[in-house]
């Protein structure tokens, strides 16, 4: 079985629960930090909604430099301002971070991938690893996060790998 063919069911996995907590991310709470050293809840959605454009990131390039020496630094995203921008955000991501997966060769996939800053390599190791790791292990651990941040505003938490105090089946 080709490795994209492998790694697509577990993705398609992680983006239907990413999701499933996306839509219920409360509008009128995108401000609302749990602690100063956090971040807002509009800003961690919104992050989560933009992880699987990194797929496009990886796939397309053997590198990226979040602050290139001479060049000009990333500008920060702006946050959704409603749940319906942030779902149109994510699905658009998903999707094109979904076809790039699906043509990806297990050449490609193993070909190594590197992350710098400043001009220094911060970490290189194999496409496919930085697939399950900075895309997809990345945005469970952020998922993590929001999961406690809906808890706070008492809004039902989904089910994602079983049962919810709020949901019995997943």
């Amino acid at each position: 079985m080709p490795l994209n063919e492998a790694l697509l069911p577990e993705f398609d996995h992680e983006m239907a629960n990413t999701r499933k907590t996306l839509e219920r991310v409360p509008e009128d709470k995108l401000s609302w930090q749990p602690h100063e050293k956090s971040a807002s809840l509009g800003w961690l959605a919104t992050h989560l909604a933009n992880l699987p454009s990194w797929t496009i990131y990886t796939l397309g390039q053997d590198q990226l430099d979040l602050d290139p020496p001479g060049g000009p630094k990333r500008p920060p995203l702006p946050e959704a301002k409603s749940r319906q921008e942030l779902l149109a955000m994510f699905d658009k991501n998903r999707s094109a971070a979904r076809e790039a997966i699906s043509q990806a060769t297990d050449s490609q996939l193993l070909q190594p991938w590197s992350l710098l800053k400043g001009g220094a390599t911060v970490l290189s190791m194999p496409r496919i690893a930085v697939l399950r790791s900075f895309v997809m292990n990345h945005m469970i651990h952020h998922r993590g996060q929001l999961t406690v941040y809906l808890r706070a505003h008492n809004v039902p938490v989904p089910a994602l790998y079983g049962p919810s105090a709020d949901e019995g089946a997943f």
